[in-house]
């Protein structure tokens, strides 16, 4: 008697079947040959492949969304320090340096109106309670009030719901 692992059909998987078991099948399959010929099982088929179908149409959409959301994260993080250095051009300007500092600060509007069109949006926790979620502690001093936000080195961003930058 030969060995169910050792045929050389293509059709039959390899492995570690109980060769009991393969004959059993095999017994079952001659004495239904017609069977799987029938109309309802082919729109059964048909119907199994076209939920697969829809199933992964789904799911690519979902992951090419998600794939989206993360390069526009990625570039927001990138735009951040620029936002922050612009800010920074507006905290030094003098008295004659109005001109620049007018420029500065239409160029710091538009960035942060096309952030806050996609989604990004600002937080300054000075005076909230520190969260690990959202804050990064920098230090601790002793004259506050102990898990209070005192100060903020760089402000906060957030996009949908998550934490771009503590």
């Amino acid at each position: 008697e030969e060995l169910a692992t050792s045929r050389d059909e293509a059709g039959e998987p390899s492995g570690e079947e109980d060769p009991a078991n393969e004959q059993e099948i095999l017994e079952e399959k001659e004495e239904t040959p017609e069977a799987a010929d029938q109309p309802e099982d082919y729109l059964a088929l048909a119907q199994r492949i076209q939920a697969d179908f829809e199933n992964y149409r789904k799911r690519a959409a979902r992951e090419a969304a998600a794939a989206g959301e993360r390069a526009k994260s990625g570039l927001v993080r990138e735009l951040l320090p620029i936002v922050d250095n612009l800010e920074r051009a507006l905290a030094s300007a003098e008295e004659g340096e109005q001109h620049l500092a007018d420029g500065v600060r239409l160029v710091h509007a538009e960035l942060i109106a096309v952030l806050e069109r996609n989604g990004v949006e600002q937080f300054d926790p000075a005076g909230d309670r520190f969260d690990p979620t959202e804050h990064e502690a920098l230090s601790v001093r002793a004259d506050g009030e102990p898990g209070m936000v005192l100060d903020v080195v760089e402000k906060g961003y957030r996009a949908n719901g998550s934490v771009l930058r503590p």
